[in-house]
């Protein structure tokens, strides 16, 4: 394998900084990763020598390399893998992610996603990189659990998923969010906006707009906590409502 240099947005390439990023990369997209780097001083307590042997990835002895590609002292393993494209699933609620322009909260976003279910993301362009290994680090590795999908604009998107209900996160939305959804299925679009601004007035339009409930105290919350209480809610309310229907049958 070639020399490991500082990431770029154009490399066809990216890392996974951490053993634990590592591993989950490795058993996620197995067919994606190029190479494993482990320090010298590193101990192989997660069995990542063992699992790369298992998948026939190669290892390799990489101080200095490390030392090239991470801006933090404390790696000790790197992953290499190949960028790819997934297509998301039209059958399960999607997260639509409208101009994100920090990585870490991307990531975190990312990290939510999978803990509560939500297993695609489509990101609204101009967005930040998905890849990029801030982004990888902060999701701890969930990028590689949850599909995304990068779309030119949100009327590209719908184009693809006219069939899902779509609810759109605002400081002016009309509907109070709470824990009961009526009539939630499996298609629906949980849409939020970036770290500055929001969503444009013009979504409020596109379907069902919510409004989390919040003391005057601050302007808006933060993204990342918005997303987490939005799809914890609805996450609950559509395993209640798939629980109700098992019992039907």
């Amino acid at each position: 394998m070639e020399a490991m240099k500082p990431y770029k947005k154009d490399f066809s390439y990216s890392y996974a900084l951490g053993a634990f990023p590592t591993v989950e990369l490795l058993r996620a997209r197995p067919d994606a990763v190029h190479g494993v780097y482990i320090h010298s001083t590193f101990e192989d307590t997660s069995g990542i020598r063992e699992l790369c042997a298992e998948l026939g990835v190669q290892v390799y002895e990489g101080d200095r390399a490390i030392a090239r590609v991470s801006p933090k002292e404390n790696v000790y393993v790197v992953g290499v893998f190949g960028k790819y494209e997934d297509a998301l699933c039209g059958e399960r609620p999607h997260v639509v992610l409208v101009n994100p322009g920090d990585m870490g909260n991307l990531g975190n976003i990312m990290r939510t996603a999978a803990a509560f279910g939500f297993e695609d993301i489509a990101l609204i362009e101009p967005c930040a990189d998905r890849f990029a290994p801030r982004t990888v680090r902060a999701s701890m590795g969930a990028v590689f659990r949850v599909r995304t999908h990068r779309y030119a604009s949100f009327d590209e998107y719908r184009s693809e998923f006219p069939d899902h209900t779509v609810y759109t996160f605002m400081l002016t939305g009309a509907r109070p969010l709470g824990r009961s959804v009526e009539g939630l299925g499996c298609r629906y679009s949980l849409v939020f906006g970036n770290e500055a601004t929001g969503l444009p007035d013009e979504y409020a339009g596109y379907g069902t707009s919510i409004l989390i409930e919040q003391s005057p105290a601050v302007d808006s919350l933060n993204l990342t906590i918005a997303a987490g209480i939005g799809m914890y809610i609805f996450g609950q309310s559509g395993m209640e409502a798939e629980n109700e229907d098992s019992h039907r049958i």
